[in-house]
């Protein structure tokens, strides 16, 4: 190989090495930054792209992603002097290629930087209580804080979040310990209140329960004295109805007869049973005395007779 063919080849290697430096493909979601001689030329967006050889260069690249930046622990001062260890994540995206490049050296310590600095300044405004339960307003203030800031720097600051809250072991024995006694109290206030309202249940049944008894007496009542109305107005009724029927068999013929025999009869049989209870035997003063009776069971009867006589 001679000396002409060696130089042809080098050349040719050459012109390779810088054409190809010249094409550049930027990816989705990325920018690139060409300078011309120093000096910013343009920004280049995903796709094909040809530069001019021996003058531009790709100076910055950056990716136009979301990026989710740790934020490294760092020791705060809480209002009631507490050191807190606390850290986090922030979220930033590139807006603007250009300023991100020229407008800081490096955006994401910066950003970074600024988040720990915004972050102490707003827990030594907060109590060590209110730190656990204030996360939405840290996060809030640092976005708030960091976005603003950064702007010169084509960054946008989409969100913040607080990964940990770190007390001293001190300050966790104490809030452990409160939190045990808190637990206590909550489980005696349970227990207190399910046994008032298991004594204001059985209180509540008993007088239920006095309420159905005394019902059911006052219904038992009722009908024992609706049974015995009901038994004396049978009793009346049927007492008048023999009491009619005895008027009427009078009225007939030979009942007159029939009852002065019967009352003879029952007057001699009340003596005889009066005898036998006795160890002495009555007899009447006069036996006249049973003619006597009998005339006077005689006149009543008749009355009744005349008495009946006119109601009919």
């Amino acid at each position: 190989m001679d000396a002409f063919t060696i130089v042809l080849l080098g050349l040719v290697v050459f012109v390779i090495i810088v054409f190809s430096k010249t094409l550049r493909v930027v990816p989705q979601r990325s920018a690139f930054i060409v300078e011309r001689l120093g000096k910013y030329q343009n920004t280049l967006e995903a796709g094909f792209h040809i530069l001019t050889p021996f003058l531009d260069k790709v100076a910055y690249k950056h990716t136009l992603k979301e990026q989710a930046i740790d934020v490294p622990s760092q020791t705060c001062i809480t209002r009631d002097n507490i050191s807190v260890e606390v850290d986090g994540i922030l979220y930033l995206q590139v807006i603007d290629a250009r300023k991100a490049s020229y407008g800081i050296n490096n955006y994401q310590f910066a950003s970074t930087q600024l988040a720990q600095t915004t972050m102490r300044s707003i827990i030594g405004k907060l109590e060590l209580d209110k730190t656990f339960e204030e996360r939405e307003t840290i996060n809030s203030a640092i976005v708030e804080a960091v976005d603003k800031a950064s702007d010169p720097w084509g960054v946008k600051v989409t969100r913040y979040e607080v990964k940990n809250i770190v007390p001293p072991q001190s300050i966790k024995d104490a809030m452990e310990k409160q939190m045990r006694a808190e637990r206590e109290k909550r489980a005696l206030i349970a227990e207190s209140e399910g046994d008032r309202q298991a004594k204001i249940n059985r209180a509540e049944g008993d007088r239920q329960e006095l309420i159905a008894r005394s019902e059911g007496e006052k219904q038992k009542r009722i009908n024992e004295a609706e049974g015995r109305a009901e038994e004396i107005r049978k009793v009346a009724e049927a007492t008048a109805a023999g009491i009619r029927e005895i008027a009427l068999s009078i009225n007939e013929k030979s009942g007159l007869e029939a009852v002065n025999l019967r009352v003879a009869e029952q007057y001699i049989t009340e003596f005889g049973n009066l005898a036998k209870t006795n160890n002495t035997i009555i007899l009447p003063a006069d036996l006249a005395d049973i003619a006597g009776l009998i005339k006077t069971a005689t006149s009543v009867i008749d009355k009744t007779k005349k008495g009946v006589a006119r109601e009919t």
